[in-house]
């Protein structure tokens, strides 16, 4: 039988890959790569990045808003 990888214990602990905001990341990643580090040139993509992020934690705290740790 075939192991499975352990499940993260907390769903910020899962990779980045698994994110909705990995199609940004990479591009952030790729631009860093094509333009030999320069940030200056790839500052787009990082505020595309950090508004998908924004988005993801936003949402993330409205589907936990009404959950308790009790019920």
């Amino acid at each position: 039988m075939a192991s499975r990888a352990p499940t993260p214990p907390y769903p910020s602990a899962a990779r980045i890959a698994d994110s909705p905001c990995y199609p940004q990341y990479a591009a952030s990643l790729k631009c860093l790569e094509e333009f030999s580090l320069d940030k200056s040139k790839c500052q787009e993509h990082f505020d595309v990045y950090k508004e998908c992020k924004k988005k993801e934690r936003e949402a993330r705290l409205e589907r936990n808003k009404n959950r308790s740790l009790f019920s």
